[in-house]
């Protein structure tokens, strides 16, 4: 059984309408204001901050993205014998899962857009439900437990990431024989930290990102064709490759004698 650990981030949402964040035309580049509607010590000041962030959370192009062939590639090389895939991903966005990843094998670093949460007695509750009442007339709605300030179930920037989940990243990355890193800068820590990690621990280190990263050199492979048309092809070779070395092993061993 082959482990194959991937770490995506938000270019492989891109063919999907999600823009990136950090790329050419990424949207912190485009507009460095908006980071402040996903930083939560402005978020939990500012109510007008919270006000811009439920529009923006309203307007955003992941309620009508559909996962893509990027996407759709990884969930089908976890249906291939001899695969455990893992998907370690920065995005929120949840198409991993839509695509057919069962949920058990998706680790989301960052949370998810689509839940809530409350700030103060940590109640969760579905995104869909919050927005229908945004869009009933309720700019900032308020936990209805205990009216507290409800954010999306996401880790926004000033805040840790849930030590649990980085923790089975970790192990993740360490055991992993394949590790591809997809979409992402490779900038943002510790989730970056983990292709360093995974080629420390002999993992085969596969960069797939349009703009060099900090780990190009430790990798065994650096791809730069657009993610939706270079990743199906580059996990079709990794089956190929594994079924070949598969073959090699059975008639290097020889026949088995009967007893």
């Amino acid at each position: 059984m082959t482990l194959v650990a991937i770490l995506s981030g938000a270019g492989i949402s891109t063919d999907s309408g999600i823009p990136d964040y950090r790329g050419p035309q990424g949207l912190w580049r485009r507009d460095p204001e908006a980071a402040k509607l996903v930083t939560y010590d402005y978020y939990m000041a500012d109510p007008e901050i919270r006000r811009r962030s439920w529009r923006m959370r309203r307007d955003s192009t992941t309620w009508r993205a559909e996962p893509n062939a990027a996407h759709r590639a990884i969930a089908e090389l976890d249906r291939q014998p001899g695969f455990a895939v893992r998907v370690i991903t920065q995005n929120v966005d949840g198409l991993h899962q839509l695509a057919g990843m069962p949920g058990r094998k998706v680790l989301e670093l960052h949370g998810t857009a689509r839940s809530v949460t409350c700030t103060r007695c940590h109640a969760r509750s579905s995104m869909e439900e919050a927005l229908a009442r945004v869009e009933a007339g309720e700019e900032d709605p308020p936990c209805q437990v205990c009216g507290g300030i409800l954010k999306s179930a996401t880790v926004m920037f000033g805040q840790r990431l849930d030590p649990v989940v980085l923790g089975q990243a970790l192990a993740i990355a360490k055991a992993g024989e394949v590790f591809i890193a997809v979409g992402t800068s490779l900038q943002v820590h510790p989730a970056a930290s983990l292709a360093g990690i995974a080629a420390e621990h002999g993992a085969r280190l596969i960069v797939v990102n349009a703009e060099p990263t900090p780990y190009d050199g430790q990798a065994e492979e650096v791809v730069r064709e657009p993610i939706g048309t270079a990743l199906p092809a580059l996990l079709k070779r990794l089956r190929a490759e594994t079924a070949e070395a598969g073959a090699a092993n059975e008639a290097s061993a020889g026949p088995r004698s009967e007893q």
